[in-house]
């Protein structure tokens, strides 16, 4: 059995070929292999250390919240990070904030 590529854009695991052609029945994305090792985007911290969906980060400085009083302090820990494409790179929850987006250029991996 022959082991498909995971979708580039939703990351679904139902993909399936057509012809030279990958595509994905959920965001019908198509793409092909060489596409696919273009469209590789690798998102770092503020130290240069490659982050990846699921790693634990911590702030590197006070953030302040848009549209809020409240402030993300240096330190904060965050756990089980999603990459999204974008200028706020990282999907993540804060304990007592909630969902927030943050730029890599503010976090460190731990």
């Amino acid at each position: 059995m022959t082991i498909l590529p995971k979708c580039p854009k939703c990351n679904s695991e139902y993909t399936y070929e057509d012809g030279e052609m990958f595509v994905c029945p959920e965001c019908f994305n198509e793409w092909t292999m060489t596409m696919e090792e273009e469209d590789v985007k690798v998102i770092k911290d503020s130290n240069g250390v490659i982050l990846n969906d699921g790693n634990s980060i911590s702030v590197i400085k006070d953030l302040k919240v848009k549209g809020s009083s409240l402030v993300v302090k240096m330190g904060t820990k965050v756990k089980n990070i999603r990459l999204v494409d974008g200028d706020h790179d990282i999907d993540c929850k804060i304990d007592g904030i909630g969902s927030m987006k943050l730029k890599s250029e503010f976090v460190k991996k731990i």
